[in-house]
């Protein structure tokens, strides 16, 4: 009896690229949707929900095959892990980065404000006396930038980031570079 290669490589393979497909679609539209990037999240349902349906067409017309199950499965937990790293790469959006430091902050505002950052600062009394807390927006693709800002100028400083699903009136500064992806979206953001 000669090995069916097509029902137990080929056929679990296909699965696991669809599922690797849909999940990864699926995990972006729900990251897209906490955003408030909305035009481009239809898209995305309707090519993932076409590619889970052929998929599991192919899983139901072979039960009998448990490599079917295992490429379904694994095909899940790789699309998860591949649409958070691309979200990741994206580096869409902004980010808001509190800092909170009771030592002199004056260099590090003044590194942030030659980054064209926009800063708000408030006097606040902590566990052990007075703090300054600092308010930043950042774009996403900015963050390691102001992160490592902190930790060179204010490295005792607590520091904490959120994301921003939308924001006006921000100080960026452009430098000419806006890629497609992100000319895509800049619109989605707005409400």
């Amino acid at each position: 009896m000669e090995f069916d290669y097509f029902s137990w490589i080929v056929l679990p393979l296909l699965i696991f690229l669809s599922r690797l497909g849909d999940v990864t679609m699926a995990t972006l539209r729900h990251i897209f949707i906490s955003k408030g990037f909305r035009k481009i999240v239809p898209i995305l349902g309707f090519f993932e929900v076409l590619i889970w349906l052929v998929a599991m067409r192919q899983v139901f017309s072979h039960l009998d095959n448990i490599a079917c199950f295992i490429a379904w499965a694994a095909g899940f937990s790789a699309g998860t892990y591949l649409g958070m790293y691309i979200e990741e790469r994206l580096a869409m959006g902004s980010q808001l980065i509190l800092i909170i430091s009771n030592e002199n902050i004056t260099p590090l505002i003044e590194a942030l404000k030659i980054r064209h950052q926009g800063i708000t600062i408030v006097d606040g009394h902590g566990a052990v006396g007075p703090v300054k807390l600092v308010f930043t927006v950042v774009k996403r693709t900015n963050k390691e930038e102001v992160i490592n800002l902190i930790n060179t100028l204010t490295p005792h400083s607590f520091y904490s980031i959120e994301d921003v699903k939308g924001s006006e009136h921000v100080v960026f500064k452009d430098n000419g570079k806006t890629s497609a992806i992100k000319r895509l979206f800049s619109l989605n953001a707005q409400k």
